[in-house]
């Protein structure tokens, strides 16, 4: 299992059979290099959108007609952008699994906000990835909920990809304190941050509080192997 940052929060996820793309937003990231596009999406299998931010929603559309893939995510954003870019998508919700070349993808509650152009559509949401022995816990951009008591119970996530660069988001000692009281993760990689000034600049206070824990300061287009 490899693992790509694309900057923000955008994740190239190659596990099982597939390629999913998570938030890709490459187009005007200030982290990601454009000459590495191709790159980034080659193989692809799938695009999965945590939410309709345009921080989020990115390239999505675009690399989802490109290399003729599905799109997935909560069914009310799916629909607005398969009307509008005439993506082949998959609509689901939370509570609700799809199979993605073998990669088991549950879609779980977030806490945040969704609008696409300007205009509320769907939720937020995040995602539990299943496959070659690992679960993966995309948190999508979120604060700390009591609903991460039982999905760390439930789901038993070895691997946290948590938003944490703080004022859209949980900041890197709430995401800390999350991580703590919820998961038991081996391994946690941050990200939504470096991006902006607002954005918290390092992850040293999250690794600072996750003694036992491997957290990884992602570089972008370096993948992690797993």
């Amino acid at each position: 299992m490899r693992i790509t940052w694309l900057g923000h929060s955008g994740f190239r996820i190659e596990i099982e059979g597939a390629v999913l793309l998570i938030d890709p937003w490459l187009t005007g990231n200030p982290m990601f290099p454009a000459e590495r596009r191709a790159e980034a999406i080659q193989g692809a299998t799938h695009v999965f959108l945590t939410h309709g931010h345009g921080d989020h929603t990115g390239d999505g559309p675009a690399i989802a007609k490109e290399l003729n893939i599905p799109m997935a995510g909560i069914y009310d954003l799916m629909g607005h952008l398969a009307q509008k870019h005439g993506v082949e998508i998959i609509g689901f919700n939370k509570g609700g699994t799809v199979d993605a070349g073998g990669a088991k993808v549950t879609m779980v509650n977030a806490s945040h906000s969704s609008t696409f152009d300007g205009v509320p559509i769907g939720s937020e949401a995040g995602f539990m990835i299943a496959g070659e022995g690992h679960v993966i816990y995309v948190s999508g951009d979120t604060d700390i909920m009591a609903d991460m008591d039982w999905m760390g119970d439930l789901h038993r996530p070895t691997v946290g990809i948590l938003s944490a660069g703080g004022h859209y988001t949980m900041d890197m000692a709430r995401a800390a304190y999350a991580a703590r009281r919820y998961f038991n993760f081996q391994t946690v990689i941050p990200c939504h941050y470096r991006t902006f000034p607002a954005l918290e600049q390092s992850a040293q206070v999250l690794a600072d509080a996750l003694p036992g824990v491997k957290v990884i300061e992602p570089q972008v287009m370096e993948p992690i192997t797993l």
